[in-house]
């Protein structure tokens, strides 16, 4: 046995182990292993990639002795990155969004790290958006070099010089699927670009989430605004196409709740003893989605790219899946609300409509509170009592815009939500939740009368 001795701890990156799926894929005819990335010093698969990337910045002249290393992430490839800064001499500033977990926040600052978190729900191009500030700083920040893990091709190249072959050796070319979560789209682009180059039936399956474009630009070649919007899924689907997402490589998108995915990060762990997080539960919720598409005699390669240490505050804390109606507990869901048509589709009024018209709106529809929508996003919501107070404070506000005195907006609840945690969501401050059914792509709202008429 070789002895395992490096001169530093970037010697360890890759070499991880594949593992046999013996429980979670049951119902999966095919025999099932999981690429267990956590192995990886960063205990991440981004460990990977991002050496890559700075070794390739150095060989390349743009990233010079005592220099500043850029980058706007969700966590995994800053403590890649981070890493290699530690022992390679740079600095490091990240920027990163609010929806990430504390953890991988705190991570990144404990491998001195400076970390600047942004808002999520805010465009690409807008100038908070954790891209944009990660641009600006590049050009602020003397001998820096942003490394762009989206279109910095040296991402996908690290996966096809090391994950696809490692994948190849360690099934003695007997892969049939590779399934990835896809975020930037290195790891299935360069590792399904290798493995296909060694058999071009291999298929290639990419796991998005609701919210992302991936998949219908996938199947239409449309970019469509239309279908963005946040979620809490961390780690894969986007609101832009990255160049590392070659398109030509990926044979089918499938699509995957928040719900269903924090579910099945935490079943990882219960059933098969692995603690890796959100995008491998993402991933296995997609296979069992696809389960019919794998058949006996085939092998099947999942990607599980992080550890679960990074989840200990949301898919580990039950507090936290309760909250964000995750939690599986007996009785009816909002499915049964929406079934039995207690509850309606959403009307809504825009940012920029007067005050007066959204009363109109509301009294013609006998609402008593709604939705206010700018740009194709939920941003506020009034309430009847909360307009009536401040026009009885003052009547020339009528003509106003309804974002001058609009309240924070509901939030979006999974429609397979169990009804007595949709109890707990409905407060005097926040007096409706905003139901939506995924697969249907319709949304509905959800109030305190329709939730008591249930239980």
């Amino acid at each position: 046995m070789p002895r395992q001795v490096f001169d530093n701890i970037l010697g360890t990156i890759g070499h991880t182990p594949l593992v046999r799926l013996n429980t979670i894929t049951s119902e999966i005819e095919a025999t099932v292993y999981a690429k267990v990335e956590t192995f990886n010093p960063g205990h991440s698969i981004k460990d990977r990639m991002a050496l890559k990337m700075i070794e390739d910045a150095e060989r390349a002249g743009l990233l010079s002795p005592g220099g500043t290393i850029i980058e706007g992430t969700s966590g995994n490839t800053g403590m890649g990155l981070a890493i290699a800064a530690i022992v390679k001499g740079y600095k490091c500033i990240f920027t990163t969004t609010d929806k990430q977990s504390q953890e991988k926040i705190d991570a990144l600052r404990a491998f001195g790290a400076e970390v600047l978190v942004c808002p999520t729900d805010v465009d690409p191009e807008d100038a908070r958006s954790y891209y944009s500030v990660s641009a600006r700083l590049e050009k602020e920040t003397p001998n820096a070099w942003k490394a762009n893990q989206y279109d910095n091709l040296s991402n996908s190249q690290a996966h096809y010089e090391s994950t696809g072959p490692e994948i190849w050796e360690q099934t003695e070319g007997k892969i049939n699927h590779l399934l990835v979560g896809v975020g930037t789209g290195g790891t299935i682009t360069g590792t399904g670009r290798y493995l296909k180059e060694r058999n071009p039936g291999i298929k290639v399956w990419g796991i998005d989430t609701y919210g992302s474009i991936f998949k219908k630009y996938k199947e239409t070649g449309v970019f469509d605004k239309q279908e963005i919007y946040p979620y809490v899924t961390e780690g894969i689907g986007e609101d832009f196409l990255p160049q590392n997402v070659d398109f030509s490589v990926v044979d089918h998108f499938e699509k995957v709740t928040d719900r269903d995915a924090a579910i099945f990060t935490r079943e990882i762990v219960r059933q098969e003893g692995i603690w890796v997080g959100n995008s491998a539960g993402a991933a296995i919720a997609g296979m069992l989605q696809l389960k019919d598409r794998f058949k006996k005699g085939e092998t099947v390669v999942v990607i599980f790219h992080d550890h679960g240490t990074r989840y200990v505050g949301k898919m580990f804390n039950p507090e936290w899946m309760e909250k964000m109606g995750y939690e599986t507990v007996p009785g009816p869901t909002a499915r049964e609300l929406i079934r039995n048509k207690e509850v309606v589709d959403v009307v809504d009024v825009m940012a920029n409509d007067t005050i007066d018209q959204a009363v109109t709106v509301m009294r013609e529809n006998d609402f008593s509170q709604i939705p206010v929508r700018q740009n194709d996003r939920i941003v506020g919501s009034l309430s009847e009592t909360h307009v009536y107070s401040r026009i009885i404070r003052d009547p020339g506000i009528r003509s106003q815009p309804v974002e001058s005195i609009m309240q924070t907006a509901f939030p979006f609840v999974d429609i397979e939500t169990p009804v007595t945690l949709l109890a707990s969501m409905i407060t005097p401050e926040e007096p409706a939740v905003l139901v939506r059914d995924f697969r249907a792509d319709k949304v509905y709202i959800v109030t305190g009368y329709d939730v008591l008429n249930a239980i």
